[in-house]
């Protein structure tokens, strides 16, 4: 286990949310366990250590902040056309 290693969780529903929220964070097992879960259910994982940092130090459902908009709408754009590309081969 690496105790340094950090994770956090997204989510975002643009029915309900106006950002997406962070569910989870932590670091050394607690984040080992928030990539575990994703992996068993096929959630993309992006590594960022300045993002987790700047994501951690968010309270818990709280939605991201607008200074994190851009950068976050990257990674679910690039996520998207992966899920994308995966589903039509």
């Amino acid at each position: 286990m690496n105790k340094d290693k950090k994770a956090a969780a997204l989510k975002y529903d643009p029915l309900t949310d106006a950002a997406p929220r962070v569910i989870a964070s932590g670091s050394g097992e607690i984040a080992e366990r928030i990539l575990a879960i994703a992996e068993a259910h096929g959630i993309a994982i992006h590594q960022d250590s300045t993002l987790v940092e700047l994501l951690a130090a968010l309270e818990l459902n709280s939605e991201i902040p607008p200074e994190l908009y851009g950068i976050v709408a990257e990674i679910l754009a690039f996520i998207y056309r992966l899920d994308q590309q995966a589903s039509t081969n």
